[in-house]
C-alpha cells in the first residue's frame, strides 16, 4: 500500500517555501492567468521555473492548477502560455476541469499526467472509466462524499488511474464546477476563478438575517486513519491557496503527523488550531453522524475569530487568542465596507485588550467581529528567509516567446448551421408544451426516476449524479431506449458511461457541461454525442463565435430559471420554497429536487430578444427551462441577459 502524498496549496512564493520547509510531497500552484483561484497572487513562468528547480531538489512533485474554463478567443493563448510551461517550468502534472486543456496541452507538447479538477464533476463510479479513456490520470473526488461513497469510487477505479481527496480548508456552499452565483449577480464567474464569494453574505428571510450559506471549514483531521486504509487515494489534499504561508505551514505539518505518526494526534491537533482557520465540520465524511457546515454559531469570516469590538469611541476587543507581534487582524467581514486590515505590534494575553487604531473612532460598528488572518511568527519567516535565499542562488531562466506552430484556430471559417430551428421546453414530472414549441424535455429523476419514457421527448440528466444513484439512472436509461427513447441531453460529460452504445442515440451535452470553446465540442464529437448546448454564462462575442467553429450542431438556453448554485446542504433556519432576500434586495428562493437544493434568482434567464443574432450565427436548438415557481414568490420583471453584456472575467 503506497503512503498517500500530502498535496500542499500555494498562492504566493512565500506560501510555496512553507509547503516546501513542512516538508509537503507535492506543491500545486497556479498562474496569474486561467487559474480557479485567480484572486491569489498566483505566478509567473519565470518564478515557478526556479521555484520548481527547488522543489525537485527536495523530491517535491509540483502540480500546474490550469482548471478555468477556456473561451473561443483564449485557445490560441492558452497554447502559447503552455508551450512556455512545458519548455521551461519542471513540473508533473496540469490539474484542469476544461476538456479542451488535454488536447491543447498535447498539441503544446506535455506529455506528463492530467488530473481532473474537481470542478470537473466526476461523481459517480463509472465516470472514471469514461475519464481514463480522455486520458486522466488521476480525479479529484468532491468534498461532499462520505467515507462510503469514497470507498465506492475507490472499488470502480480502474487499475491505472488514482484518486485524490480533500482532507482540509474552506468549503463552499455549491458543489464545484455547479456555481453560478457570482456570475450572475455580476459577471465575475467561478469557474474562472474570480468568485465574489456571494454564499458568504447576509441574508434574510421572515426576518430572520443570518449567513445562512457560509458554511465552516472542512478537517479530516484524524479520520485520515480510514483515508489512509483506501489503496486507490494516492493524494491528500489540503484546500488554501489564498491562504497565508502559516496556514500551509501548518496545516502540512499537521496531517505528516497524522499519516506518518498517529499517536502523536494531539500535537497534530494543535497545529491545525494554530493554522489560523474557521472553525471546522468533518461535514459528510462519516455517513453515520453527518455535520452539516451550516449548523453553526460561529463566525465564519475566513481566519480564527479573536473577538468582538467594543465602544466605537475608542474601539477595542478583548481577544480570544493570544496576539502576536506582526499578526494580521481583519476588522469585520470582507463584504463590510468599513472592514479593515491591522498589524499587532505588541504581544498581547489571551483575555487581554488589543485597542484599534484611532483612525477607527466611530467607523467601526460595536460588535464587529475580528479574526486573525495571518501569523508571522519568526521561526517560519527564518525558515522561509533561509529557503528564498537558496531560491536566489538559482540561475534565472530566461523565458523567451515560443515559436507558433500550432494553427488551429483563427484560420477556421465561418460554417453557418443548416440544421432545422428547433425549440425546446424543459420541465419537471409534468411534460409542459408550450405554444410553438415542437419539442419537449422532462428531468428523468423527478418522482424517483418514473417518467414515462417516449421516442419523442428528450430526457434530461441531472447536473449531479451521485454514486448511490447511479444504478437507478443507468437502469432507467436501458428501460427508456427499449421503449424508442432516443434523445437525451446530459449534463457532465462523464454520463456517457451510461450508455452503451451513444453513437446510436441523438445524445446532447446539456448546458452544465460549462462547454465555451470548440475544441472540447470536437472531442464531444468524437465520443458521439450528437450536439452540445452551451454554457448560458457567456458573453455576446464567445456566444457568436462557436457555431461557426464547430462541426455539431449548438443550443443555447435562451428563457427559462437558471440555478444561482446546487448544494447538498440547506440551512437548518431556512425554508424550502420561500423567499429570501439578500443585502442589495435580490430575491431568491430554495427548491428540493431528490436529495440536492436548488437556488432560483426570482428572474428569468432571458436572451429571446437576442434570438435572431444567435440564430444567424449559427444555433439550431433553443431551450425553455421551467421550473415550478413556488406559492408567494413574485418574479421580477428585469433584464435576465446574464453576462451577455459583459466579457466574463
Amino acid at each position: 500500500m503506497k503512503t498517500p502524498k500530502i498535496l500542499a496549496p500555494a498562492g504566493d512564493k512565500n506560501s510555496f517555501l512553507a509547503a516546501v520547509a513542512a516538508g509537503a510531497d507535492a506543491i500545486y500552484c497556479g498562474l496569474k492567468i486561467f487559474s480557479a483561484r485567480m484572486e491569489a497572487d498566483n505566478f509567473s513562468i519565470e518564478e515557478l521555473s526556479r521555484l520548481t528547480r527547488l522543489a525537485k531538489s527536495r523530491d517535491i512533485d509540483v502540480y500546474i492548477a490550469f482548471n478555468s474554463i477556456i473561451k473561443e478567443s483564449e485557445q490560441e493563448k492558452v497554447s502559447k502560455i503552455l508551450s512556455k510551461l512545458c519548455k521551461f517550468v519542471d513540473f508533473d502534472a496540469l490539474i484542469v476541469q476544461d476538456l479542451a486543456m488535454v488536447s491543447l496541452a498535447r498539441k503544446a507538447g506535455f506529455k506528463k499526467e492530467f488530473h481532473l479538477s474537481t470542478l470537473g464533476n466526476c461523481t459517480f463510479p463509472s465516470a472514471l472509466e469514461t475519464a481514463q479513456q480522455v486520458g486522466f490520470k488521476k480525479v479529484v473526488l468532491p468534498r461532499e462524499f462520505t467515507i462510503d461513497e469514497i470507498k465506492l469510487m475507490a472499488e470502480n477505479t480502474p487499475k491505472d488511474i488514482d484518486l485524490e481527496v480533500f482532507i482540509h480548508g474552506a468549503l463552499c456552499y455549491s458543489i464545484s464546477g455547479r456555481c453560478y452565483w457570482s456570475s450572475w449577480f455580476g459577471g465575475k464567474s467561478s469557474l474562472r476563478g474570480r468568485c465574489v464569494q456571494p454564499c458568504r453574505r447576509m441574508y434574510e428571510q421572515k426576518g430572520q438575517k443570518q449567513r445562512h450559506f457560509s458554511c465552516m471549514d472542512f478537517s479530516a483531521d484524524v479520520l485520515v486513519k480510514i483515508l489512509k486504509q483506501i489503496p486507490q487515494i494516492t493524494t491528500w489534499k489540503i484546500e488554501g491557496r489564498k491562504k497565508s504561508p502559516h496556514y500551509v505551514y501548518y496545516t502540512v505539518k499537521a496531517y505528516k503527523l497524522l499519516r506518518d505518526d498517529p499517536k502523536n494526534k494531539k500535537q497534530a491537533l494543535s497545529y491545525l488550531d494554530y493554522a489560523m482557520g474557521r472553525e471546522f465540520s468533518h461535514y459528510n465524511l462519516l455517513s453515520q453522524r453527518i455535520m452539516n457546515p451550516l449548523d453553526h454559531s460561529s463566525e465564519t469570516g475566513s481566519g480564527l475569530f479573536a473577538g468582538r469590538i467594543q465602544n466605537p469611541v475608542a474601539p477595542f476587543f478583548i481577544t480570544r487568542e493570544a496576539l502576536m507581534p506582526s499578526d494580521l487582524l481583519r476588522i469585520g467581514f470582507e463584504d463590510d465596507l468599513f472592514h479593515d486590515i491591522q498589524k499587532v505590534t505588541r504581544a498581547v494575553p489571551k483575555k487581554g485588550k488589543f485597542f484599534l487604531s484611532k483612525k477607527s473612532k466611530f467607523k467601526i460598528k460595536k460588535g464587529t467581529p475580528v479574526y486573525i488572518i495571518d501569523r508571522r511568527g519568526s521561526e517560519l519567516a527564518n525558515v522561509i528567509k533561509s529557503l528564498d535565499a537558496e531560491l536566489n542562488d538559482i540561475e534565472k531562466i530566461s523565458i523567451r516567446p515560443v515559436e507558433d506552430t500550432i494553427k488551429i484556430f483563427s484560420s477556421q471559417s465561418q460554417r453557418k448551421s443548416k440544421n432545422k430551428i428547433k425549440e425546446l421546453t424543459l420541465s419537471r414530472g409534468k411534460l409542459v408544451q408550450g405554444h410553438d414549441h415542437s419539442e419537449t424535455g422532462v428531468w428523468i429523476s423527478t418522482q424517483g426516476y418514473s417518467i414515462p419514457a417516449s421516442g419523442k421527448n428528450w430526457l434530461w440528466l441531472d447536473p449531479l449524479l451521485f454514486p448511490g444513484e447511479e444504478r437507478i439512472c443507468s437502469e432507467y436509461i436501458a428501460k427508456a431506449i427499449k421503449k424508442g427513447a432516443k434523445n437525451f441531453v446530459l449534463n457532465a460529460f462523464w454520463q456517457l458511461s451510461l450508455f452503451e452504445n451513444p453513437k446510436k442515440l441523438n445524445i446532447w451535452a446539456g448546458p452544465f457541461c460549462n462547454i465555451t470553446n470548440s475544441m472540447t465540442m470536437n472531442l464531444l464529437k468524437q465520443y458521439g454525442f450528437s450536439g452540445a448546448i452551451v454554457s448560458p454564462e457567456l458573453d455576446q462575442e464567445t456566444f457568436c463565435s462557436l457555431p461557426g467553429a464547430c462541426d455539431l450542431p449548438l443550443g443555447v438556453v435562451i428563457y427559462g430559471n437558471w440555478p444561482l448554485g446546487i448544494s447538498r446542504i440547506i440551512s437548518k433556519d431556512l425554508k424550502t420554497d420561500q423567499a429570501f432576500t439578500s443585502p442589495m434586495g435580490e430575491t431568491a428562493w430554495i427548491s428540493k429536487y431528490n436529495n440536492n437544493y436548488l437556488v432560483f434568482p426570482n428572474w428569468y434567464l432571458d436572451l429571446t430578444s437576442k434570438k435572431e443574432i444567435l440564430t444567424k450565427a449559427g444555433f439550431s436548438l433553443f431551450v425553455n427551462i421551467h421550473e415550478t415557481i413556488p406559492h408567494g414568490i413574485k418574479m421580477k420583471d428585469r433584464p435576465g441577459l446574464w453576462n451577455w453584456n459583459l466579457k466574463l472575467l
